[in-house]
């Protein structure tokens, strides 16, 4: 049997998201911010509460292989909804870089799963940044962010990105400047947060980015509807690979556990840097724990088909090549030099061609963009939405050489 999109729609509360006013208003009308929650949340009492069948799974996802029922990690929600429609439009807006050139939209472009299909992504003046671009699809239940772990919160993580004088090149002070400047903003800031009526705080625009990537919920994959109860959903090699996932074998389910793909703890696994760059110490420079060197966090495998290239490097190019890895052998690409505390789950499976791909095609299965946001048709800093971003945005993948 094979899924229509319609198919794909699992047991899962729609609530249809609000249009973006300026899709269908001439440009002098004013934005107005959502009064609807997004697809798979309810509003209850104000705010969005997200709902999904694994709601019902009284087993959390902890240590372990995670069956085909268990349940979520706590999410970030409880937001309204005028706050996550007004972090949709900051999301996308390239206001809150220095130049006004790049946006959160840029190194996390909704096409390619919120990554950008680059190795390693590009900021302000094109600089090149030290790590491949994660994709933030349900990034709402994690609690570790950054390749490193450094940052705990949502909030946190944006300070990253915004501050970083390779990445969107700001300060606190031209932000908060910046935004208050902006009649538009002004008005909508007051819709979303009625203490921003005598002047937006930064802390404002780290809650509405929160806000708007708390909802990016992807959970309507053929995976799930497997796991539903529909065994057709998954064809028979698709079902193999996922046996070959969850065994004891490859062990790909102790790190990446379901149903969130992510253990969320920091490994160190020994993957190889592009030729030519320095090793990267990952979470060992900001712990300053020896046994963490080159380690970094377990990411989420949803929508992974479409995040290429792979790892903190982007080292491979492709999905294959990236499990191909794990089955070459324990620390083979460990530089000389580096005496690293391997994961003990990197071993020798000795998968065979055909195992690794099933692999694969078990991982096309985690796939589902039906809640993907729509990007706005105009800015409220009545920037153009791909001015300057285009020059990135067409920059085709590097291709290392080995």
């Amino acid at each position: 049997m094979k899924f229509g999109p319609a198919s794909l729609v699992l047991i899962v509360l729609a609530l249809t998201p609000g249009m973006d006013s300026a899709s269908t208003s001439p440009a002098t009308k004013p934005i107005t911010l959502s009064a609807l929650c997004p697809a798979s949340f309810e509003l209850i009492k104000g705010v969005c509460r997200l709902r999904t069948p694994y709601m019902a799974y009284n087993s959390l996802q902890k240590a372990g292989v995670g069956g085909l029922k268990t349940g979520l990690p706590p999410i970030r929600d409880g937001f309204t909804p005028a706050q996550i429609d007004l972090g949709r439009y900051l999301f996308f807006d390239p206001v809150l870089s220095a130049d006004n050139s790049v946006s959160c939209a840029s190194c996390h472009r909704p096409e390619h799963a919120f990554s950008d299909a680059l190795p390693r992504s590009r900021g302000i003046r094109g600089q090149e940044i030290a790590r491949n671009a994660p994709s933030l699809w349900n990034v709402g239940f994690q609690s570790r962010f950054f390749w490193d772990g450094r940052a705990r919160t949502l909030e946190q993580q944006a300070l990253g990105p915004l501050y970083d004088a390779h990445e969107m090149g700001n300060s606190r002070e031209s932000l908060a400047e910046k935004i208050n400047g902006i009649a538009e903003y002004r008005r909508l800031f007051v819709q979303a947060f009625p203490d921003a009526k005598s002047r937006i705080r930064n802390e404002h625009v780290y809650t509405a980015l929160t806000a708007f990537e708390a909802s990016l919920i992807s959970l309507n994959s053929r995976y799930d509807l497997y796991a539903s109860g529909i065994h057709d959903a998954l064809s028979v090699d698709e079902i193999e690979g996922m046996n070959v996932f969850r065994s004891f074998v490859a062990r790909c389910a102790e790190c990446h556990t379901p149903p969130l793909f992510t253990n969320q703890q920091i490994a160190v696994l020994g993957t190889p840097e592009a030729k030519g760059r320095a090793f990267d110490p990952g979470a060992g420079k900001i712990t300053g724990e020896p046994s963490l060197r080159g380690g970094f966090k377990v990411p989420s495998l949803r929508n992974v088909a479409l995040t290429a290239p792979y790892n903190h490097s982007g080292r491979f190019d492709s999905l294959r090549d990236t499990v191909e890895f794990y089955t070459l052998g324990r620390g083979h690409a460990v530089p000389k030099g580096e005496k690293l505390t391997l994961h003990w789950h990197i071993w020798e499976p000795k998968l065979s061609a055909r195992e690794i791909d099933q692999l694969v095609a078990f991982l096309g299965t985690l796939t589902d963009e039906s809640f993907k946001p729509e990007t706005p048709k105009r800015l409220p800093s009545g920037l153009n939405l791909n001015s300057k971003q285009d020059r990135t945005f067409r920059n085709p993948p590097i291709k290392e050489t080995p």
